[in-house]
């Protein structure tokens, strides 16, 4: 029996799904329970067999809204009338952080905590809840509630239901591309321990900086060595920054080379290139498409404005102008190799066609855009959560780097030499900016400049041609 045959069997009715759709979204809303449940995975599962078996969009959205809107009205309820109990209930009476982290994100927000919290896992469950206990009016909590999950269901249920819809084509992939899948999956996995083990190494209990640092000590060039690479305030290296740069320079020179020696595609490019040709998935193009807008130099702009201005308003000018310095930097050295390499590219459009192919472009300013947010906000985050910025920036990354090959406008060579100049310019950055002792960039309002972001850069999506 096929995966395919073996879903239809396993999928409740459509009823019984729009139900259990519902009762997700009741559920990961729902003060307390929602905090222990994985909602996001239980809906995309859900959404997933909906769209599988060609269940109309229109009920699965209606669901889902019903389910998130009586979620948050049952949590508002309880704390509207459970006051004085609630903090004595299980799991709050064992973890009190959970309703101190959404009583401060509710206290600077007001009114407005409870649109936004909706779309931030750690409080959505707990900011109804705390609405409810400080009497928030009912009339402005149901508007909230309305309009935000207005907007939440259909980005919880469409991605969902749109793998649904090309579980087929995805079963149905041609033999020659699911090697190239088993290895970007094996390269990712590859390249999270490494990063994590480097992460350990340099760290001051780590080996590596415990060696070096027992070297630097053995000889008065070790010492020198230390003391050049440590900033003037601080007595320590960051040999996190210095490995980077020092690794990136290696590979981007090592893999240029390549790439000048053979003067045109490699071999893995014209497979993977062939192979793509051949793979016709619903919306991959447009997908590509929208991703390449977002990318480019208007999208870019429209990504980073609200925060440069937030940066500004708060006079945070060291910051604002090493972000602006990197992005310069990066567009002058995608300038100056695409004309030094001259590679030409796969296809080449109109709007590109004054511009080569090696590095792309795209992928570098990505990663250097994205990887200095993440380095950034990694700073005013605890020291055990700020993998999580870094992982936050590789899961922007990743997709609109690969989806320059979606598009035909770039080789897989390209994006690997792009992403190896983006994380040079990171790294020179992160070295700069180290050298001088910095006040706390936070607290900052995150939520709001990234909705702002996202406003502005589909905007620019909807209405501009690519540049």
């Amino acid at each position: 029996m096929s995966i395919n045959d073996t879903l239809f069997q396993l999928a409740p009715s459509p009823g019984l799904l729009l139900l259990i759709i519902a009762a997700i979204a009741l559920v990961e809303s729902l003060a307390l329970v929602g905090l222990l449940v994985p909602g996001v995975v239980l809906m995309t599962a859900a959404t997933s067999l909906a769209g599988h078996h060609g269940q109309a969009i229109g009920p699965v959205l209606v669901a889902a809204f019903v389910g998130a809107v009586a979620g948050d009205g049952l949590s508002f309820l309880l704390g509207y009338t459970q006051r004085e109990r609630v903090t004595a209930m299980w799991p709050l009476s064992r973890h009190p952080e959970w309703l101190a982290r959404s009583a401060r994100f509710f206290q600077r927000h007001g009114s407005l905590s409870v649109f936004l919290a909706r779309f931030v896992g750690p409080v959505r469950p707990v900011v109804p809840l705390i609405a409810g206990m400080l009497k928030m009016s009912p009339r402005a909590f149901t508007w909230a509630n309305l309009s935000s999950a207005l907007l939440w269901a259909p980005a919880y249920v469409l991605p969902g239901y749109l793998l649904g819809r090309t579980w087929q084509q995805l079963l149905d992939l041609p033999e020659g591309l699911r090697p190239w899948l088993v290895t970007l999956g094996a390269l990712v996995v590859i390249l999270a321990v490494a990063f994590s083990w480097c992460r350990h190494l340099v760290t001051r209990n780590g080996l590596a900086y415990r060696g070096f640092a027992w070297l630097s000590r053995r000889t008065p060039l070790g010492r020198r060595v230390w003391r050049f690479l440590a900033p003037a305030h601080e007595e320590e290296p960051p040999l996190a920054s210095w490995l980077l740069l020092i690794l990136s320079l290696a590979a981007l020179s090592a893999w240029t080379l390549v790439v000048i020696h053979h003067a045109g595609p490699l071999a893995m490019d014209l497979r993977l290139a062939g192979l793509l040709e051949t793979l016709r998935l619903p919306g991959m193009t447009l997908f590509g498409e929208v991703m390449a807008r977002a990318g480019d130099l208007l999208g870019v702009l429209a990504l980073a404005l609200p925060w440069a201005a937030w940066l500004l308003w708060r006079r945070h000018l060291s910051a604002f102008w090493y972000i602006a310095g990197g992005l310069v930097c990066i567009a002058l050295l995608n300038t100056l190799l695409k004309t030094a390499i001259g590679r030409v590219r796969p296809d080449t459009p109109a709007y590109l066609a004054d511009s080569f192919s090696y590095p792309s472009a795209h992928t570098s300013t990505a990663v250097v855009l994205f990887g200095m947010a993440a380095a950034f906000a990694s700073r005013e985050l605890p020291h055990g959560q700020r993998f999580m910025a870094y992982w936050a920036a590789i899961a922007v990354i990743l997709p609109m780097a690969l989806s320059r090959l979606l598009i035909g406008v770039h080789w897989l060579s390209d994006l690997i030499g792009g992403a190896l100049l983006g994380l040079m310019v990171c790294a020179l950055v992160q070295l700069a900016w180290q050298r001088q002792p910095r006040s706390p960039l936070g607290p900052c309002p995150w939520h709001l400049l990234g909705v702002a972001s996202l406003v502005l850069v589909a905007a620019r999506i909807a209405w501009l041609p690519p540049v």
